[in-house]
């Protein structure tokens, strides 16, 4: 049974990719890592000996921490997370009962680079329809809570990348962006290179991604929720001038999508009441 300053990997596993998300630390040694450099969705890597150094950045924050079994490591740095007043727990079982569990995995590979503060940046087309949207929302809910992302003119993203150190992605001829023959049965978006290249696999994951890829590529036929989710998209599009008060506003839009996507599609809505009477 967990401890009251502990957090089982199902109870972990129902937060992830969710605003309710605790902020998550990887303390697992070098020698781990390296022989499963897997993590958990939008988890950081942090030392566990310069914890007390880095402890205070999270007071009055919601941490959870994972080390390999869930034994001295995690339960040691979150105890002095507490100290340092973050709201911390460590995860029971550690990584190693995440895996059991097959829970959902993030694989970061060498195409996704941070900065000396650990966090990624992202470049893009100003003026985002779907695509552009979805992927920052992806990569804010299971890969880098952190992540910042430049909207720029299309004819500037690749000298902004390059001047900047940013990863542009959703423009023609870049790593991070379509994929397959336009017009194919084959031709996938971004969002769905995301979720390739991170590795990240999940049956309502898979089902947003053939909801925004119908969306995003004129192909409304492969899912009934595409026209309103494209109506909707640009709609936000209209509503705000300013790109990132758009994502932010759109955060909702696709946090809602997941959820339904997660554990809401079996429900119905039926007029009239089945219980009123004629």
């Amino acid at each position: 049974m967990a401890l009251p300053t502990e957090i089982t990997v199902s109870q972990l596993a129902r937060l992830i990719g969710t605003p309710e998300t605790p902020v998550v630390i990887d303390v697992r040694i070098d020698e781990d890592f390296a022989v499963d450099p897997r993590m958990i969705p939008g988890s950081s890597r942090r030392a566990f000996r310069t914890c007390q150094e880095w402890a205070p950045a999270y007071a009055g924050k919601r941490v959870a921490v994972s080390c390999q079994k869930g034994l001295k490591l995690s339960q040691g740095v979150a105890a002095l997370l507490r100290h340092a007043g973050a709201d911390a727990v460590s995860l029971e079982g550690g990584f190693e009962a995440w895996i059991t569990a097959s829970q959902l995995l993030l694989k970061e590979g060498d195409a996704l680079r941070r900065d000396a503060q650990g966090r990624s940046l992202w470049v893009t087309r100003a003026r985002p329809k779907i695509d552009r949207i979805a992927c920052p929302w992806l990569i804010r809910r299971f890969v880098d809570p952190g992540a910042v992302f430049l909207y720029v003119a299309a004819s500037e993203v690749e000298a902004v990348a390059d001047r900047f150190g940013a990863m542009p992605f959703d423009v023609d001829g870049v790593f991070w962006s379509h994929r397959g023959p336009v017009g194919s049965a084959e031709h996938t978006c971004t969002f769905d290179t995301m979720l390739a290249e991170f590795g990240l696999s999940s049956p309502a994951l898979e089902r947003l991604a053939v909801i925004v890829r119908a969306a995003d590529t004129a192909r409304p036929d492969l899912a009934p929720q595409a026209a309103g989710f494209l109506a909707a998209s640009l709609g936000l599009s209209r509503m705000f001038s300013d790109d990132l008060a758009q994502l932010d506003a759109a955060m909702l839009l696709y946090d809602a999508m997941y959820r339904w996507c997660r554990d809401g599609t079996e429900e119905t809505h039926n007029w009239p009441n089945p219980g009123r009477k004629a």
